[in-house]
């Protein structure tokens, strides 16, 4: 994973080209829908699973909205600025990747429900902290929102899915991992550090807030051993480069965030190891 992530890293430090906007919007609009319909359709998880798993997001979501907001305020900090990155970890491109390889095809589809469910409250969540309104019309656009809800009718009718579209979505599934972390290497290539000693404090709360979340939740709701593994991983992952997007584009201090992003990543490289000793022992 580290691999992958350094050559896209390099590849940018070295003045290769790398369209991120491009290869952002094929995994949004492609990769991710493909590989959350068809691992989904493969492994065939039990709808009561999927729900489980999706109540237990929803949970860990909003622990992160109420512990997050509550240490911004008492820090006297800006939510509009710094709540996403609280709130968001990176599901997707380090969070997938991490649940494939410790726990198989079954870890990723956990993952997928954790990545899948986080996305759609984030596209929502993001744009309404920043301007303090929520447009439903972009979640009805959403491709990821299409993905989980045929795959939720497929999965409920029993409907067998032709060889063909299983074929070629997982195709195009089994491109989007990695394109996901080249496009992390290359986005860490070109964020830089500004207010370290308050984006190192706001890093070390996304990780343990998530890890202390992630560990009572898995417990708390008598999930499986590999279900509470990848809660455990997702939620602790660092903050999700999407929020760096969004400050962009909502004009909320776009450099402290990267910071935090930047920060968190580099610290949760240090404590994967551990992270998944302890996801994979429970």
């Amino acid at each position: 994973m580290f691999v992958i992530a350094a050559v896209g890293y390099f590849w940018r430090r070295l003045g290769r080209p790398f369209d991120s906007l491009f290869v952002t919007e094929l995994v949004t609009l492609v990769g991710a829908p493909a590989l959350i319909f068809s691992t989904l359709v493969e492994l065939r998880l039990e709808p009561a699973i999927l729900m489980e798993m999706t109540a237990a997001v929803l949970l860990a979501i909003g622990g992160f909205v109420v512990v997050g907001s509550a240490a911004l305020r008492l820090a006297g900090l800006p939510l509009r600025v710094y709540l996403p990155s609280l709130v968001f970890p990176n599901a997707g491109n380090m969070g997938l990747p991490l649940c494939l390889f410790a726990f198989g095809q079954e870890g990723l589809a956990y993952g997928i429900v954790f990545f899948a469910t986080a996305s759609i409250l984030h596209f929502i969540a993001a744009p309404a902290i920043a301007m303090g309104t929520v447009d439903l019309r972009r979640l009805a656009r959403l491709p990821v929102v299409h993905a989980v809800l045929i795959s939720a009718v497929v999965l409920a009718a029993g409907w067998e899915v032709p060889e063909w579209i299983l074929n070629t979505t997982s195709l195009l599934g089994d491109a989007t991992i990695p394109l996901m972390l080249m496009a992390l290497g290359v986005s860490l290539s070109q964020l830089r550090l500004t207010t370290i000693p308050r984006a190192a404090a706001l890093a070390v709360l996304r990780l343990g807030m998530g890890a202390a979340l992630g560990l009572a939740l898995g417990w708390a709701l008598d999930l499986g051993p590999v279900a509470r593994g990848v809660l455990l991983i997702e939620a602790t992952m660092p903050a999700a480069v999407f929020n760096y997007l969004f400050a962009q584009k909502y004009d909320t201090r776009p450099g402290e965030v990267a910071s935090v992003i930047l920060l968190s990543t580099l610290l949760s490289f240090l404590t994967l190891p551990l992270l998944l000793a302890a996801a994979m022992a429970l």
